[in-house]
This record gives C-alpha cells, sequence and structure tokens, in this order.
C-alpha cells in the first residue's frame, strides 16, 4: 500500500521545499557567480575548464532540480512513492558525495592532493573551521552540507 508522504504536516512540507530551493540554488550557482567571501569563482575556474565546470555544474545540479519541481508539483498534495524515493536516494548519494569530499579528508585521512587543490579553489573564501590535513571545509559548503543534512531529516521524518 502507498505511503502518504507529507500530507499531514503541511509545515515539514514548507521546511523541505525551503531546504531543496536552497540546495539546488547553490548548486547551479556557486561556481559561476560571485557570492561575496563565499565562493571565489575566478579561482574555481582557475581549476577546470569551461566544458568541464559545465559538465560538472549539470551533474550536481540537474538530479536535485528534477526533485524540487517534482515537490512542487505536487505541493499541498501527498508525494507519491517514487518521488519520496527519488529525494532520498539522491539527497542521500549528496550528502555521502559531500562527506567523502570534505569530512573524511578533513577529519580523518589526508588527501594531500584534494587539499591542495581546494586550497587553490576555496582558500581565498570565509572559513571558521581550524585548518586541518591541509584542508578546511568554507563556510557555504558547510552550510550546504548542514542543508542537506537537514534535508535527509526532513525526509525521514515524513
Amino acid at each position: 500500500m502507498a505511503q502518504q508522504h507529507f500530507l499531514a504536516n503541511r509545515g515539514i512540507e514548507t521546511v523541505l521545499l525551503a531546504l531543496q530551493a536552497f540546495q539546488v540554488l547553490f548548486l547551479w550557482v556557486h561556481d559561476w557567480i560571485p557570492l561575496g567571501r563565499l565562493n571565489d569563482v575566478a579561482a574555481v575556474h582557475s581549476q577546470d575548464t569551461g566544458r568541464r565546470l559545465v559538465t560538472v555544474t549539470l551533474i550536481q545540479s540537474v538530479p536535485w532540480t528534477i526533485g524540487l519541481c517534482f515537490s512542487l508539483l505536487h505541493f499541498r498534495r501527498p508525494y507519491p512513492d517514487w518521488l519520496y524515493d527519488w529525494l532520498v536516494i539522491s539527497y542521500g548519494l549528496l550528502f555521502i558525495g559531500q562527506i567523502r569530499a570534505w569530512w573524511i579528508p578533513y577529519l580523518f585521512q589526508p588527501e594531500p592532493e584534494r587539499a591542495a587543490r581546494y586550497q587553490i579553489m576555496f582558500g581565498k573564501t570565509h572559513s571558521f573551521l581550524p585548518p586541518r590535513n591541509g584542508m578546511v571545509p568554507n563556510t557555504a559548503h558547510i552550510l550546504l552540507h548542514l542543508a542537506t543534512a537537514s534535508t535527509l531529516i526532513v525526509l525521514l521524518m515524513k
């Protein structure tokens, strides 16, 4: 029998949509539009070709944009099982990728090549954590990671 995802709690659904919107916007723009000290577009572009950046932007943005669009289409109606599964799987994979790319090398397993690349790309951006293993998660990425974790918590509250 199909479950009724988000039928009873509009507040949770609204929080979910806001979290998704923040993340989708971040994923589309953070490598392209200057956001003050939160990013360094020139430094990011110095590390990749334009073609690679477009490819990366599409890969890291399209699945979550699809989830957001269908979440909006089902606003104030029960989410179908396939949409709920899409959201849990896509945000779960995103969170795993974030942990792998940032938190494992920062906290546990040094990756000198990644640290050197991240230093070039993010070294001039705002951060509040101390450097560790040659790298430091910047504020913008920490906000993204917190939003992703929060999205998963909201989804699992269903």
